[in-house]
This record gives structure tokens, C-alpha cells and sequence, in this order.
């Protein structure tokens, strides 16, 4: 069965442990050869690479405005003038799919970090401190995750309306459990290690203690968990505009893309298939990229152990 974001991320964590006393000792050889070259982790960089390349360079990329309508144009094949073919308006699709590469990426982005700085702060602050208030927020945590995810962004969504503001505010907010959970994970770990010993015993405030020596050694599984949900964030904002509580038209963003398409899959197939396109080489670049950093940070992780 294919690991989530978290679990993997967690694997990472865990490697991360073991990794000096692995190569401390017989496993050191071990891990110095899976230090090579990872297919996973370029291709994920590639595809990754390109999507910010086609969200920086779109003015470029084409000489259409992504709402330009030429109604004499409609819904044409892909050719040298439209290389992605037209849609019911008339409008380049290639325009509107390079386009949509910007809207990829802040989605992708701010949901990230929107659920990523509550839930690291909270889960430093939780597996630091313990106590009665960590039980408290750490059931909190438990209710939000059982809730399914997909569900509650629809919910919220459809009460603060469909935008493409919500729809980051709403997949952030489902998104922060993950991150407590792994931070707070990391935390327990640590609190008792002589780094953090040292610290206190210096007279370190607590704040020092979690930002300037406790989350750089969670700095690994925490990059990994931020790439990989990336994609799932990008995948879930599609699926949002698909059923029409996304980005609202006249955004070129590709699920809502996809949406106008399927009406016309037997007559233009070229609405839906690019955008789909798009659609896959992104999300498939982020959870290689995610997969590649988590081998490439913690070798003690690979699949095959």
C-alpha cells in the first residue's frame, strides 16, 4: 500500500535518527553508496523545475492574453498558431495552461505554508512542554484528522464561497494536523537529547531552544512532508474547481479547465487533455521530488529496508 505524505515524512524522521550511528559504524558503507545519483529525486526536480519555468516565463511562452476571446478561432485543433488547439471562446489553451502554472504554484505554496507554521509552532510547543495541555491539543488534533480532509475544505469552502482565497485558507487549515503531528513527534524525541540539555543549562530561553536547535534537526523529515504535500495540496485545490468551489472562470486554473472540457471530450479532446496533462506532470513532480529528498536525507529510509 503507497504511503501518505505523513507516513513518509515520518520514515524520514525516523531515518534521520538512526543515520549517525549508522554511519558511525558497519553501516556507514551502506549508506555512502545509496549517496549516488537518485532517478526519483532529478525527474521530481525536473518536472518541478518546469512548472516554475512555464509560471515565470508565460508572458514569453506565448503572445496570447489568457482571457483573449477570438470567437472566429473557437475550438481549433492544436496547430503552429495554437499549439494546445482553442476553447469554446476562442482562447489559446496553451495560454491559459501556462497561465494556470502560476496559480498551480500559489496554490501550492501558500496552503503549504498557511498549514505548515501553526502546526510546526503548535507540535514544538506540545512535545517540548508535555503536560495536560499538550494531551488536550494532541486529541484536538486527533477529532480534526479523523474528520476527512477533502470533506472539510468542501464544507468550508461552500460557507465562505467559492474563490480562489478560500480555497487556500480551507486546504491549509486541513493541512495543519499532519504537520503537529510530525513536529510534536520530533519534539519528544529531542527534548531529553544533550544538545537540548546543554541549551537549558546555558540558560537558553525556550523559544531559543525550539527554533535555533531544535527545529534544524527536524529541518529533513520537515522538507520532505512540505514537498509532498505540495502536490497534495494542488491535487485537492483541482478537485475543489472541478465540482466548481475553486477558482472561478475567467481563472485559467487547471481543474476548473478541466471542468469546461469534459462537455466537449468526444468533439475537442485537446480542453481536457492538456490540462490533465499539466495536472499530472506537476503533481507526479512534487511526490518524486518529495520521495528523492526523503532517500537523499535520510539513505536508511529506502524503500527496500
Amino acid at each position: 500500500m503507497a504511503l501518505n505524505a505523513e507516513q513518509r515524512a515520518s520514515r524520514s524522521l525516523r531515518g534521520a535518527r538512526r543515520l549517525p550511528a549508522a554511519a558511525a559504524g558497519a553501516d556507514a558503507p551502506r549508506a555512502r553508496r545509496r549517496a549516488g545519483p537518485r532517478p526519483n529525486l532529478l525527474l521530481g526536480g525536473g518536472l518541478v523545475g518546469l512548472l516554475i519555468l512555464a509560471a515565470l516565463l508565460a508572458p514569453l511562452l506565448t503572445s496570447y492574453a489568457p482571457e483573449q476571446i477570438q470567437p472566429a478561432v473557437r475550438l481549433q485543433p492544436p496547430s503552429l498558431a495554437h499549439p494546445f488547439g482553442t476553447d469554446a471562446f476562442g482562447r489559446d489553451l496553451c495560454s491559459r495552461v501556462l497561465y494556470g502554472a502560476r496559480i498551480a504554484l500559489q496554490i501550492a505554496i501558500l496552503s503549504v505554508l498557511l498549514a505548515a507554521v501553526p502546526g510546526i509552532w503548535l507540535g514544538l510547543l506540545a512535545g517540548y512542554h508535555r503536560g495536560w495541555g499538550e494531551q488536550i491539543l494532541s486529541r484536538v488534533m486527533d477529532a480534526w484528522l479523523a474528520f476527512p480532509g477533502m470533506l472539510l475544505a468542501i464544507v468550508m469552502v461552500a460557507r465562505l464561497g467559492p474563490s480562489l482565497q478560500t480555497t487556500v485558507i480551507a486546504l491549509g487549515v486541513v493541512g495543519i494536523p499532519s504537520f503537529y503531528r510530525l513536529a510534536r513527534g520530533g519534539a519528544i524525541s529531542a527534548r531529553h537529547a544533550l544538545y537540548v540539555e546543554a541549551a537549558r543549562a546555558l540558560g537558553l530561553g525556550h523559544t531559543r531552544i525550539l527554533l535555533r536547535h531544535m527545529l534544524p534537526n527536524l529541518a529533513s523529515p520537515l522538507i520532505v512532508l512540505l514537498t509532498l504535500r505540495m502536490g497534495t495540496m494542488l491535487l485537492a485545490a483541482g478537485g475543489l474547481s472541478f465540482i466548481g468551489l475553486g477558482a472561478q472562470p475567467p481563472l485559467p486554473e487547471w481543474g476548473a479547465l478541466l471542468a469546461s472540457g469534459r462537455d466537449y471530450l468526444d468533439s475537442a479532446w485537446w480542453l481536457a487533455f492538456f490540462p490533465g496533462l499539466a495536472f499530472t506532470l506537476s503533481v507526479m513532480g512534487f511526490n518524486l521530488l518529495g520521495d528523492g529528498l526523503r532517500d537523499a536525507l535520510a539513505p536508511d529510509t529506502g524503500t527496500g529496508t
